[in-house]
Formats: structure tokens, C-alpha cells, sequence
């Protein structure tokens, strides 16, 4: 089981071959991920469950990397076979540890875009959906995403080198290199020694590896306030738009940027009180499928790029009501707002909650069914706005 200095026990071996049967699985799957089309509810289920997979398989990558790298710590190290080359031992040892590197670096920028936005492909284990200290973030998603991609890169390099290496030993070479780790066939001498320099050449490939990767982080949105209406004797100076709709079983939260509200509303007054909210659908985001979400399935914010709410306020002591209709993805429906408004000499504070249907407003009729996108769509405004 054990390793010694001319061997590899079978505790290294089956550790070795089952990270390779893993990023040899994972790998293939990501990329076929990619490729594969979101042109209907069972295309994108199609999708979702490919990359899932995929997911799956890279955090168990990552947590038998944690476990084969503290085992190569701590156990016995067989020699090389020929120390007097130093260049290709230097080589081959550096490649290790950029191999190590990647079996974390790859899976965990992974996870964390996973756990920084969301809306995608769950992952098939009963926990690991979210992670401590990583919040839903946009920007955090984003250069997690650039990190992953730079990193499969390395990481893809780093098993050619691999290969090639082994295919030499074996083939021009001739020697026990790759029997050691097949058939834990002892060769090579009896000392063996860990040298500092190939690590820290891995460390410096992946420090440089992150340096493009965060280049190539494209820039964050610029964070917008409500836009400024023209009438109404109330501005609105702060404020949000989200909306929760489930995604594969799980809610998903999403926000609009850029809306605006037309706000007339005299608390002493019994009528006259209206409202005219005006929703630009090209600024939603929506995790991982915010351009799915925009596009022609859903939204499709190029041709219908405006949704209008135009509402009468009405009162009931403590509670009121904004009633009318919403003109949504170019279909018009009664829609009623219930909302909580506090004023305080010149300024207001309203919060409100709405459920829609998206099947009123024929929102993704390619998804028949709540497997994959849900029916229900909970919009919530939150706002603070000032007396004119």
C-alpha cells in the first residue's frame, strides 16, 4: 500500500488513476456543455443536466485532489529515475506541481462562480449549492468565470506535458517510469529529495495565469439609479426592481437596472392618485441565464425592449393598492400592486410585492411545464423617493 523510494504503493496509484478518470470525464463533459444549443425547454434541460454533471464531477475532483496532495505530503517520495538529467526532472516535477495546482484552482474558481451567481445547473449533491463568504455578485461571478477559463487552460497544458512525458519514458526511453505507476514496479534509486524550485515555477505560472485572467474580467455594469421622471409631485431617489421565479426547482433572483416612475400621490387626497412605471427589460440580469432570459424565448427585449405599469392608487387606512395594467413582452394584463408606504415629512418610503403568471404574457412557451422554468414570477419594488 505504501509508497517507498523506488515504488508507488497502490494507495498513490489508485489515487493517481481516479483523478485522471475524473478530469478525463469532467473536462470532455464541460466542453460538450458548451457546444450544446438552448432552443427549447428540452434542449436547455438537456443542458442544465450535462453541465450539472460536469459540476458534480469537479467538486469531487477537488476534494480527492485535497486528499491525493496530502498523501504526496506526507508519504515517502520515489526518486526519479534519472537525476543526472536535471533539465527534464526539473521539468517534469514542475509539471506536477502545475498539475496539483490545477486540480484545485480549476474546480474552486468553478465552485465559486457556481455559488456566486445562480439561475443554472445545480449541482447533483445535497449541499454545496452555495459557499461561506461568497455571495450572489455579478462582478464576483464574473472574474471567477475568468478565472476558471485560464485555469482549464493551464490545467490542459499541464496534462499534455504530462502525457508526453510518460509517452517518452515509455516509448524512447524505455524505462520503468510508467510501470511505477501502473503496476508499482520497483526502479530508480533509493534517495529522494523535495526540491522548492518546480513549485514555486507552478506558483509563478498560475500568479501569472490569474494576472490575464483578471485582464480579461470584463468590466462590472455601472449600478444605476431610477431614472428621473417628468411629472408627478414625487422623485424617486433611490431604489430596486427584483423579481424571484424558479429555475429547475430552485428560485432564482433577478433585477431590472434601469426603470422609471411617474408618480402623482396627495395622501389627503380619496382620488386622483396614479402612477406610470416604465421598466427597461434590456437591463434585467438573471445569474447565468441572463441572456437567455433576455433573448427571443423569454423577454425578448430587442423587440419588445419596454414594460409600462400604469396604476390608480387607492387606500385603505394603512394598506394600499396600485391597480391597472401591466404591458408586458407586448401583451397588456390587469395586474394589482399591494404596497407599504411610511412618509415622512417630504420623503417616502414604499415597498411592494406582486406575483405574475408568465403564461399571461406568453413568456417562454417553449417551457410548457414548471420542471424547468416555474409559472409564477415574484416582482418586488423597494423605493425611496422625495416630495418635488
Amino acid at each position: 500500500m505504501r509508497n517507498t523510494t523506488r515504488s508507488y504503493g497502490k494507495a498513490a496509484r489508485s489515487l493517481h488513476w481516479l483523478t485522471a478518470l475524473l478530469i478525463l470525464t469532467a473536462i470532455p463533459l464541460g466542453l460538450y456543455a458548451n457546444a450544446l444549443p438552448v432552443d427549447g425547454a428540452e434542449a436547455a434541460a438537456a443542458k442544465a443536466a450535462v453541465f450539472s454533471l460536469h459540476k458534480t464531477l469537479g467538486i469531487a475532483t477537488f476534494f480527492v485532489a485535497l486528499l491525493r496532495i496530502a498523501y504526496m505530503l506526507t508519504e515517502t517520495r520515489p526518486a526519479p529515475l534519472h537525476p543526472e538529467r536535471r533539465l527534464e526532472t526539473f521539468a517534469a516535477e514542475a509539471t506536477h506541481w502545475l498539475l496539483y495546482l490545477s486540480l484545485l484552482a480549476v474546480p474552486l474558481s468553478g465552485w465559486v462562480h457556481h455559488a456566486a451567481t445562480s439561475g443554472f445547473a445545480p449541482i447533483l449533491w445535497p449541499l454545496g449549492q452555495d459557499l461561506p463568504l461568497v455571495p450572489k455578485s455579478e462582478s464576483l461571478a464574473a472574474a471567477a468565470s475568468a478565472l476558471h477559463w485560464v485555469f482549464t487552460k493551464l490545467m490542459a497544458a499541464a496534462i499534455l506535458l504530462h502525457v508526453a512525458g510518460a509517452l517518452k519514458h515509455a516509448l524512447i526511453d524505455r524505462d520503468s517510469t510508467l510501470a511505477r505507476m501502473l503496476r508499482g514496479t520497483p526502479a530508480g534509486q533509493t534517495h529522494a529529495s523535495r526540491a522548492t524550485k518546480p513549485l514555486l515555477t507552478a506558483l509563478a505560472v498560475y500568479i501569472l495565469g490569474a494576472g490575464l485572467a483578471v485582464a480579461l474580467i470584463p468590466p462590472a455594469p455601472t449600478a444605476q439609479a431610477p431614472q428621473t421622471a417628468t411629472s408627478g409631485n414625487w422623485q424617486i431617489t433611490s431604489g430596486t426592481l427584483s423579481f424571484s421565479v424558479s429555475r429547475l426547482g430552485t428560485a432564482v433572483e433577478g433585477s431590472f437596472a434601469t426603470w422609471s416612475a411617474e408618480i402623482t400621490f396627495d395622501p389627503e387626497a380619496a382620488t386622483g392618485n396614479h402612477v406610470t412605471a416604465r421598466i427597461d427589460t434590456s437591463s434585467l440580469t438573471l445569474g447565468a441565464v441572463t441572456d437567455q432570459a433576455k433573448g427571443p424565448e423569454f423577454l425578448n427585449a430587442a423587440l419588445h425592449p419596454t414594460a409600462i405599469f400604469t396604476a390608480e392608487i387607492t387606500a385603505d387606512g394603512t394598506a394600499y393598492l396600485a391597480t391597472g395594467t401591466l404591458s408586458l413582452h407586448g401583451i397588456s394584463q390587469p395586474l394589482t400592486l399591494p404596497f407599504t408606504l411610511q412618509i415622512t415629512g417630504d420623503t417616502a418610503q414604499m415597498q411592494g410585492t406582486a406575483t405574475l403568471d408568465r403564461r399571461a404574457f406568453q413568456i417562454g412557451t417553449a417551457y410548457p411545464d414548471e420542471a424547468t422554468v416555474g409559472f409564477p414570477v415574484t416582482v418586488s419594488i423597494a423605493l425611496t423617493a422625495t416630495r418635488r
